[in-house]
């Protein structure tokens, strides 16, 4: 006797979640669908780190990598194209769109709460929008998308919108989802990280923050019209700097976020080991954990303190610090009493020479454990590392897991975009009452009539470079420095030569000696990056921008 069977197959792995398992028009509690919303936030840039290793910051002239076989010299040898671009934020910045409009095309057939809806909504809105402004600002205007989602066998051929364009459609986005979005002071703690109301005024802050700035608003390098329009404004307008005032104002009008109590180096990096503080107003969400040491920390500690010593922060960097009293330093760079009376936030953001860790100095004299000089050890260039990120230490014999969430928006950036376009706008006064709030924090003295080191009298354009330098200062590594320049049209001060120390231990005594370590170049193309190559290929209605091929 014959017998047959057949056999069944799967067209596609049966644990396989398919998109009609996610939107389940019968998941009354939207287990499966507000999984995939707070999956969208993982890929949101991770900042520390982020680049073959190394922090962006190390790519302007506050810091070089300790390595020099990091692929994040690209953008200051001369070699950046739109093939070896290092920061190709492209592709990750589309997913997130993508995910955002699939999820908005399908949250509507699963039966959650309106309420619930509605704050799902705009958090994909504002995840959306934020995607595409981490585009505009590297790229000038972008394809904008809407809420279509793309099938393969579609024309996807889609050409750049202009930046006037982009910057209306994120500033609207940003309208919708501050007015749809719970307050920082509703979010739970259990829920921090999701968006609050706050980040969406931030990041319209930040957007006309930068519209407003020279490099956008009228002061294209292109040299004709249809590109320069894709890159910022064709002319300049000085009102461009009315809407960073009125969002400024809308978060502080909020009176929930606000500069921590405390002063000094203490406070200053509590914000950034204290997950849940009301400086940080928007950050990315990471477990616990000794992974900023182990990278950042000096290389001469062994395990379990295991250090790598990524980061390389230049003199040039340490020059920015103002004395203690709030004025300009200008004494010496070749002496260990430059580190003394200073700004206190440069103990919390480096580590020089003969500074306690993990029970013992910092040696970053030649020979020294943290700079021994040994072939493919990398190691410090300029004598400094950065400290920035991580608990105090300096006592202990090992590390411990800390909260390491990379901050996308604080409160004292708020503060600082604020004093910048009061300033631009000629309101100097009300602008120097916003630094002095930074200053005081940083634990500056007030000094004789409380202006914390800011002269009575200052002109719009000296407080504009003061401003500049207090960005630089407060917001170093958290990827400010790497666009505020570009913002500024101040390339000229990511070219040359930066510094840093050679120091020799003689008995007991140290002598520092002033050393260039690397030469840098820019050219004018770098104020925007190279859409990738491979994008190209793929949309032939991109146009490239200016300088790349």
């Amino acid at each position: 006797m014959i017998s047959s069977s057949c056999k069944k197959f799967e067209n596609e792995p049966e644990e396989r979640t398919t998109e009609t398992d996610v939107f389940d028009p019968t998941d009354k509690t939207g287990t499966l669908s507000t999984a995939y919303l707070l999956g969208i936030y993982s890929f949101l840039p991770a900042g520390f780190n982020r680049i073959d290793g190394d922090f962006l910051d190390a790519a302007t002239d506050d810091a070089v990598p300790s390595s020099n076989r990091s692929g994040i010299s690209l953008f200051t040898n001369g070699q950046l194209t739109a093939v070896n671009y290092p920061d190709n934020n492209w592709n990750n910045s589309y997913t997130i769109i993508r995910r955002c409009n699939v999820f908005l095309k399908n949250i509507g057939i699963v039966p959650i709460a309106d309420a619930i809806r509605q704050r799902q909504v705009a958090e994909a809105r504002f995840l959306r929008a934020f995607a595409y402004f981490e585009l505009l600002k590297r790229y000038g205007g972008i394809p904008l998308v809407g809420d279509k989602v793309f099938a393969l066998e579609e024309d996807l051929n889609v050409p750049r919108n202009t930046f006037a364009e982009c910057v209306d459609y994120i500033s609207n986005e940003c309208d919708y989802t501050a007015a749809n979005l719970p307050n920082g002071s509703a979010v739970i703690a259990a829920e921090f990280g999701r968006v609050p109301s706050e980040a969406a005024l931030a990041l319209k802050c930040r957007l006309y923050l930068y519209a407003a700035s020279p490099l956008f608003n009228g002061g294209g390098i292109e040299s004709n019209n249809a590109l320069k329009s894709l890159t910022g404004y064709l002319t300049a307008d000085q009102n461009r700097w009315l809407p960073v005032i009125s969002a400024a104002e809308a978060i502080i009008a909020k009176n929930y976020y606000k500069l921590p109590t405390g002063t000094g180096t203490t406070a200053y990096s509590a914000v950034f080991t204290t997950k849940i503080n009301t400086d940080i107003i928007f950050s990315k969400q990471s477990a616990n954990s000794t992974v900023i040491e182990n990278a950042n920390a000096p290389v001469g500690y062994v395990a379990p303190t295991t250090s790598n010593g990524r980061t390389s922060p230049t003199q040039n960097l340490v020059n920015a610090f103002p004395n203690l009293n709030g004025s300009a330093y200008t004494g010496t760079q070749t002496e260990a009493t430059q580190y003394d009376n200073r700004d206190p936030r440069l103990k919390s953001i480096l580590f020089y020479n003969t500074v306690a860790w993990l029970g013992r100095p910092v040696q970053t004299f030649e020979g020294g454990l943290d700079k021994p000089n040994q072939a493919f050890k990398t190691q410090t260039r300029t004598a400094y590392y950065l400290r920035k990120f991580m608990a105090d230490f300096s006592t202990s014999t090992t590390y411990s897991n800390q909260s390491h969430n990379f901050p996308y928006f604080r409160f004292a950036e708020v503060l600082l975009n604020y004093a910048e376009a009061l300033n631009e706008v000629n309101r100097v006064e009300d602008a120097v009452k916003q630094i002095i709030l930074i200053r005081a924090r940083a634990g500056i003295t007030a000094g004789t009539g409380n202006r914390y080191g800011i002269s009575v009298g200052i002109t719009q354009t000296q407080l504009r470079d003061l401003i500049r330098n207090e960005r630089r200062i407060e917001l170093c590594f958290e990827e400010h420095r790497f666009f505020d320049v570009r913002r500024w049209k101040l390339g000229s001060l990511l070219a040359g030569s930066f510094q840093g120390l050679k120091i020799t231990q003689n008995g007991t005594a140290f002598s520092y000696e002033l050393q260039n370590v690397t030469d840098n170049v820019f050219n004018d193309k770098y104020y925007h990056m190279p859409i990738p190559y491979a994008e190209l290929t793929r949309n032939t209605s991109l146009l490239q921008n200016q300088g790349y091929y």
